[in-house]
């Protein structure tokens, strides 16, 4: 390349020298009077000028050609190099050299930015891009996710989401930590948004690295639960047995004695008992065996619970409606424990609905686009008051006489231990619980 671009400057340089050449011996012959030379020469300046303006126009002409065929993606041009004057011969071969050059440098650019555009749709945090009018200039799939949208190119698009959401970001600076709790159709969202700036191109922009944080946070709750769990269940339990047992010791000793003793004996021995089999309920809550996984057929698992949901809590008056799409889809978890998990969903269902005529339990099964496999139950009893929402997950909260207050605390922590989730879908017409196994 050096080389032809010598030989071109050495042809350059020749032309020039050749038209200031005739261009003095014009004037010389002009000033001296010999006007037969003096045309000759004036000729031969208008031809070298002539040539100079062809070949600056033919070369321009080219090299807007090869800019506009690399503008549209053309790499078929091609000047010919076979025919011409040997110096239109080396620049058309240059040009040609140039265009290749430019051509892999642009394919390389593109291929390199649907690299790194792959790399952050498999990135687990979500990646937002704004400049400070609000413009997204980037975003990865993890971000639209977690904001609920398929397109997005303004922060104002937010509004149709979350107010509060649109402005704190929007209003947002680099340094800034900021914690967003709102709800879409996939549920409850805990947004933990963290913002820093970069300057491209003397333009200030925003970088947002989004992350829902409400799996971190279960998982500290439910850790938490359990610790507290495992102690008062341990000192209720060490209290409580040495009474229970006193008390029957106590209570064959003096059976025959006194009436009003034995009958106060009888009383604190089967309130301990009673008290030692409440406690022992939620054992089970920090006992929960290790999953072991493995594949089955989920039409056949989701027939399977409907019947013995009828069976165990009677229902004639309730229609169950299931979809399981595509038929055969399958599910690797533990079959044993996520069936305690749906029995327990239908049984509240069917509590819910209680004695409502036209009660209706619907069960869809399905993969969403992450390939996920979610379970969703839903019925159409009473909906459940947003002040209850909040707390149906706490072990011991039962608004249920007689009821223990476990059970969506054991479904919760069965679906953390599975690798999943269990939520409650926000909706003031209908109640819906989701399981989704990752």
């Amino acid at each position: 390349m050096n080389r032809i671009l010598q030989q071109v400057a050495n042809q350059y340089w020749f032309r020039v020298s050749l038209t200031v050449i005739c261009c003095l011996a014009t004037i010389c012959l002009g000033v001296h009077q010999s006007y037969v030379w003096f045309s000759v020469s004036a000729c031969l300046l208008i031809l070298s000028i002539i040539w100079q303006v062809r070949l600056y126009r033919l070369h321009i002409k080219q090299v807007l050609f090869m800019i506009d065929a690399l503008e549209n993606n053309d790499s078929a041009f091609r000047f010919p190099e076979e025919s011409g004057t040997p110096e239109s011969k080396q620049i058309n071969r240059a040009l040609n050299r140039v265009g290749h050059i430019l051509y892999n440098v642009k394919a390389e650019t593109a291929q390199q930015e649907k690299y790194y555009k792959l790399i952050l749709d498999f990135v687990s945090t979500g990646l937002l891009v704004l400049n400070d009018n609000g413009a997204v200039y980037q975003k990865n799939k993890e971000a639209l996710r977690l904001l609920g949208l398929n397109v997005f190119t303004h922060v104002r698009q937010l509004s149709k989401v979350d107010a509060t959401l649109m402005e704190k970001i929007e209003s947002c600076c680099s340094g800034d930590k900021l914690q967003v709790v709102f709800h879409n159709e996939r549920g409850t969202v805990n947004l933990s948004i963290r913002v820093s700036e970069i300057n491209v191109h003397k333009e200030h922009l925003r970088i947002l690295a989004l992350n829902d944080i409400n799996i971190e946070l279960d998982e500290k709750e439910i850790d938490s639960w359990i610790r507290l769990t495992r102690v008062l269940t341990h000192e209720i339990m060490n209290s409580v047995t040495p009474i229970t047992s006193l008390s029957d010791t106590l209570l064959s000793m003096v059976e025959d004695k006194d009436e009003e003793i034995s009958h106060g004996l009888q009383t604190i021995s089967a309130t301990g008992k009673g008290l030692l089999a409440f406690v022992e309920s939620y054992r089970k809550f920090t006992r929960i065996p290790t999953p072991e996984p493995s594949l089955f057929y989920l039409k056949a698992f989701i027939e399977r619970m409907v019947e013995l949901a009828r069976h165990q809590n009677p229902c004639d008056h309730i229609t169950f409606h299931t979809k399981i799409d595509p038929a055969d889809l399958i599910l690797h978890a533990d079959e044993n424990l996520i069936s305690q998990v749906v029995i327990n969903l239908l049984k509240n269902a069917i509590q819910a609905i209680g004695d409502q005529p036209d009660g209706q339990i619907d069960i869809q099964v399905y993969c969403n686009e992450t390939e996920e496999v979610l379970i969703e139950i839903k019925n159409n009893g009473p909906v459940i008051p947003p002040e209850i929402v909040e707390h149906i997950f706490i072990p011991f909260f039962t608004t249920k006489e007689g009821g223990s207050g476990i059970g969506l605390s054991i479904s919760r922590q069965i679906m953390r231990l599975s690798g999943g989730s269990l939520t409650l879908l926000p909706d003031n017409k209908e109640t819906k619980f989701i399981l989704k196994f990752k």
